[in-house]
């Protein structure tokens, strides 16, 4: 069983992504986890603590995942060389697993949706958002495929991200969410043949 600093920031994030992070007190969190306040306060200083370390834990998921598909973690002005080796096969690879990271990973999907509720709310979580989840996305693909020798790296970048945008929120509200994902693989593996066509000789 995860201990109580874990149970206590998986509690918050489930609550901010079903109520929105305003609306969350610390004492709602608290009674969720079956603690008092005073005990939770052992763990985070306060609530912005407990958004901090939801911050950092999805930081480093996001370096996990860029480098166990062997794509950069970094961005292409901290490591140009990195962006100049990558394959179609790679892109494709890594937007499958991420697909699967922010619908069905439950940590990340929660932080999804927290961003989706509160980003016309909070000017920081419109800016989370968009990193995380909209231009974010979309300028690391363009670095990528510039790196590929893509013509017109933005306007492919974001042709091949739209999709997966689209196909975040309709899995949220599927019965079948398998053949969501199933349809988000059949898309991606379309556009890899695109940009496998597309790259410069």
């Amino acid at each position: 069983m995860a201990d109580t600093k874990e149970r206590i920031l998986i509690m918050a994030l489930r609550l901010f992504a079903k109520d929105g992070y305003k609306a969350v007190s610390v004492q709602d969190i608290a009674q969720e986890v079956g603690i008092t306040k005073g005990a939770m306060y052992r763990h985070y200083e306060n609530k912005r603590d407990l958004f901090n370390s939801i911050l950092a834990r999805m930081e480093q998921n996001d370096a996990r995942y860029a480098e166990e598909n062997g794509l950069p973690a970094g961005t292409a002005e901290e490591m140009p060389e990195s962006y100049l080796d990558i394959s179609p096969e790679e892109v494709v690879s890594f937007s499958r697993e991420m697909f699967r990271y922010w619908t069905r990973d439950e940590f990340a999907s929660s932080f999804r949706k927290m961003l989706m509720l509160e980003q016309f709310r909070n000017a920081e979580m419109e800016k989370l958002y968009q990193q995380y989840l909209v231009s974010g996305p979309v300028g690391y693909l363009a670095d990528l495929f510039r790196g590929m020798g893509i013509p017109g790296a933005e306007d492919e970048a974001a042709r091949f991200y739209a999709p997966m945008f689209l196909l975040y929120t309709i899995y949220d509200a599927a019965e079948d969410k398998d053949a969501v994902t199933g349809q988000a693989d059949r898309i991606l593996e379309e556009a890899g043949k695109k940009i496998s066509g597309g790259k410069e000789q």
